[in-house]
């Protein structure tokens, strides 16, 4: 069982150790020679052209890859020095310290309140859900959006609204990890523009993981910034981590040939 986690002395410190050695999905090898720390209170952002494995690593981050027939890995996945994958850990308790936000914004087909409080239904949560539903929302700023129509449906809002009542939800249960996959993706810039000031906002309090294509967002966001590529030396497509570092000399001194061409364009 996942033990409640003990705060830490230091920002910076690492909050997941994430170590795959070789990932599959039954005979495919997706991802290799992958490690890359999350720490606390920083936005870690992962890059890399599509199919290098980014969605994958992220998601085993909370065991959601659990959910995927044929998925196996080598390596670990500690969470403050706890391994997440020991047979003995609940995935569901997992989840609860390490929430997530997916690309396509998915509100159930509830009510705002009830989007809200969902997580703490299913926890046996006791306390005050008004205040908890209050919080989260002022915490995902859309509190003044929706406080007048709290009883109406989640798919009434806007994209960009949902995808805020989604962070909400996320938040609501008070995780220590929020990973969000390509969260601004499906939203006009304006909405984009309002969940990565959200992102900057939040990670006062979360650490937080982000995959994004959009590597002006990362420059934006991001503490920390990981390049994953695809190999295809071997006629296979398997992603790996090229470099990892500080999103400032990632962007302006890469260290890696392969990061150097793709921030530069010459490859996508």
């Amino acid at each position: 069982m996942i033990q409640a986690p003990k705060p830490d002395a230091t920002t910076g410190e690492a909050v997941i150790d994430c170590d795959l050695k070789e990932l599959y999905y039954g005979s495919f090898k997706a991802v290799r020679d992958t490690r890359i720390p999350i720490r606390k209170g920083e936005v870690t952002a992962f890059i890399g052209p599509s199919g290098c494995g980014k969605s994958t690593v992220l998601r085993c981050l909370n065991r959601m890859n659990d959910l995927i027939r044929g998925f196996r890995f080598e390596g670990h996945v500690q969470f403050r020095g706890n391994d997440i994958y020991h047979p003995g850990v609940d995935p569901v308790a997992v989840r609860r310290h390490i929430g997530m936000v997916f690309q396509q914004p998915n509100p159930f087909a509830m009510s705002i309140y009830k989007n809200i409080t969902y997580g703490l239904r299913i926890n046996g949560y006791r306390g005050n859900y008004d205040e908890i539903v209050e919080k989260a929302l002022r915490g995902a700023a859309l509190w003044d959006e929706v406080k007048d129509k709290l009883r109406q449906s989640g798919l009434s809002l806007s994209g960009g609204q949902q995808q805020r009542l989604c962070i909400a939800r996320a938040i609501a249960v008070e995780p220590q990890v929020l990973l969000m996959d390509e969260p601004c993706s499906a939203l006009d810039p304006i909405a984009t523009r309002k969940v990565e000031e959200l992102m900057t906002e939040l990670k006062k309090k979360y650490t937080i993981a982000i995959v994004t294509h959009n590597m002006q967002q990362a420059q934006r966001v991001a503490d920390q910034t990981a390049f994953l590529y695809v190999d295809t030396s071997q006629g296979e497509r398997t992603g790996h981590l090229v470099e990892m570092g500080k999103t400032e000399q990632i962007f302006e001194d890469p260290q890696a040939e392969q990061t150097r061409q793709y921030i530069s364009g010459e490859f996508s």
